[in-house]
């Protein structure tokens, strides 16, 4: 039984740039999206249909929570929120479809190993997010706009003071909390990668042993987890903006 590689397996090289599977799989989650965007726009009626109905229900709640929790920065933390939730989820759900991880080619390693024969299976997919690459890459993107979105609403004044002063006891927690950001972007991006890339192990280990039926509860426990692990990044998200947004001068309220 073939160990699932940590990591992403590449796939064709172009002009020296590594096309991996987890690329491949990234594409097609934006496809997918951007085709959804387009049939929504291009269908945009007075009287939805289901697609329109589904998509106004979804953003209105996420709005609704985004105002619950951001308040009067709800305009700005909005778009990032939604962004993350809606291409995090549909990377874990898509990588639980039949052909991701099972359709692919055999690539003889043999020369690599140094043995005389040693063939590698490599899928042509793999959810995007079951790649420590793409997670982190989600994750740095989340501390950029959040420290950006501090500066735009504090100004780079107020923004520097809350990491340094002065006062050696405020120069220490500002050191403190400059620490936290790095380890919050660690945490974000190792907890997505985890969960997907341990739930994509135990379903390929389960399905090796047992082939039919055996897979399901474990496919609809992964279900679960893709979802979970979407709302639990984008909330984390939201909130670490909320946070960061309000000046150190403010109370707690929103």
């Amino acid at each position: 039984m073939a160990a699932i590689a940590l990591a992403p397996e590449v796939i064709y090289s172009l002009y020296g740039i590594k096309i991996t599977n987890s690329i491949l799989a990234t594409v097609f989650v934006d496809v997918i999206l951007i085709s959804i965007v387009l049939k929504v726009k291009k269908d945009l009626a007075a009287v939805p249909g289901k697609l329109q109905s589904i998509v106004e229900y979804t953003i209105s709640n996420f709005y609704t929570l985004t105002e619950e929790i951001s308040g009067k920065f709800a305009n700005s933390i909005f778009p990032w929120f939604a962004s993350f939730f809606i291409f995090i989820f549909f990377s874990n759900i898509l990588g639980l479809l039949p052909g991701f991880g099972s359709i692919g080619f055999f690539h003889d390693v043999s020369g690599k190993t140094g043995n005389h024969a040693e063939i590698h299976f490599v899928p042509l997919l793999r959810a995007a997010t079951s790649d420590f690459n793409t997670t982190l890459a989600l994750a740095t993107v989340s501390l950029v706009a959040t420290h950006f979105l501090s500066i735009k609403y504090n100004g780079v004044a107020a923004y520097l003071h809350r990491f340094f002063s002065l006062n050696p006891i405020y120069l220490f927690v500002g050191l403190l909390e400059l620490v936290s950001e790095v380890t919050k972007m660690v945490s974000l991006s190792f907890r997505l990668f985890g969960n997907i890339y341990a739930g994509e192990v135990v379903l390929h280990t389960i399905s090796s042993l047992v082939a039919f039926i055996a897979p399901i509860p474990f496919l609809l426990l992964e279900s679960i987890v893709a979802l979970v692990q979407a709302l639990v990044f984008s909330m984390l998200t939201m909130v670490f903006m909320s946070i960061l947004i309000i000046p150190h001068s403010e109370g707690g309220e929103l």
